[in-house]
């Protein structure tokens, strides 16, 4: 028999509180009493303020911050080390945003394979389940030992779209060939026409030259893309669709990373707007940036964790979207 709602723990960790409480809103339980420090030399530590002996627990931590991506991680895996040995029956990561889920494979030589390490350590600490959204390599799922359910941004990214634009004079298109087969899937199920911007890139967050493969003039154009961080692709391929015709552009991301002086660019952009999930915490960028805006991804993981708790399919959630 599934577990009562009575068995259920929804801990956070420091990286993103704001949606911790969306969606603690959204299953109507409490955030669990835990608080996570670190002493004067920087080494974390956590209190778990009350039992989890044999509960069902949900650490929510996105992988996120130019300075403490790597504390919030050290955060989140010591929290789940102080679940395991206080007796929590299960304890599953929620992870909107994946860290280091670039780093998926040896494209060099002696290159490190650092989501496989990340995998590895989570999998110590005491992590039974991992939750996640849109990982930037679907093979992740498969340097785990335990169970990841990769949600998609998909359903959310269709109903805005449906919402906010006339299909008529909408093309899809997709910033590189990488995301080709995201876009396709995007733009069938809207029934409108697709595009491609195949990039080159001479290093890491560079790219040489761009060039468009298909027809956009007069088009609304959607770039959708898994992460934006330094945005110098978005922004190049803006450029790019507006010099062949474009009557404006729009970026759709799952998770706005906007590091460095992504936000400067952006503001200077031919982008008329972009829209990203709130994997991340962006209520700083938000001010910083007019044409930024957010869809809450908080309906998503939440409806996640409860058909998880209650032993019920999650991938309903494929393609539909909770309200």
């Amino acid at each position: 028999m599934p577990a009562s709602q009575n068995n259920i723990k929804l801990l956070t960790g420091n990286s993103h509180v704001e949606l911790s409480h969306l969606i603690s809103e959204k299953l109507n339980i409490g955030l669990a009493n835990v608080t996570a420090f670190q002493y004067t030399n920087r080494e974390t530590a956590v209190i778990v303020g009350e039992s989890v002996r044999d509960e069902d627990v949900y650490v929510i931590q996105t992988g996120c911050g130019e300075q403490n991506i790597n504390d919030y991680l050290m955060e989140m895996m010591v929290i789940m080390n102080a679940l395991r040995t206080s007796s929590a029956r299960r304890i599953t990561a929620v992870i909107p945003n994946f860290p280091y889920a670039r780093q998926d494979k040896k494209d060099r030589s002696r290159a490190p394979i650092t989501a496989k390490l990340i995998a590895n350590l989570l999998q110590t600490a005491g992590c039974n389940h991992v939750i996640t959204m849109d990982l930037h390599a679907s093979q992740i799922q498969g340097f785990f030992r335990v169970p990841v359910d990769n949600l998609y941004a998909e359903p959310l990214v269709l109903r805005y779209i449906k919402e906010k634009y006339n299909k008529d004079d909408l093309v899809i298109v997709s910033p590189d060939a990488g995301g080709a087969k995201r876009v396709a899937s995007i733009a069938d199920k809207l029934d409108v026409r697709f595009a491609l911007i195949h990039k080159e890139r001479q290093r890491a967050n560079e790219v040489s030259r761009m060039v468009l493969v298909g027809d956009v003039k007069d088009n609304v154009c959607i770039l959708i893309d898994d992460m934006a961080d330094t945005c110098g692709t978005l922004c190049k391929a803006a450029d790019i669709l507006m010099d062949n015709g474009a009557q404006k552009v729009i970026a759709i991301v799952t998770h706005g990373i906007f590091s460095s002086n992504a936000i400067e660019k952006l503001n200077l952009s031919r982008l008329d707007k972009i829209v990203c999930t709130n994997s991340m915490p962006l209520a700083d960028k938000l001010q910083k940036c007019p044409k930024l805006e957010i869809i809450d991804i908080s309906p998503i993981l939440a409806e996640a964790i409860r058909r998880l708790h209650h032993g019920e399919s999650v991938s309903y959630l494929f393609n539909n979207a909770p309200s």
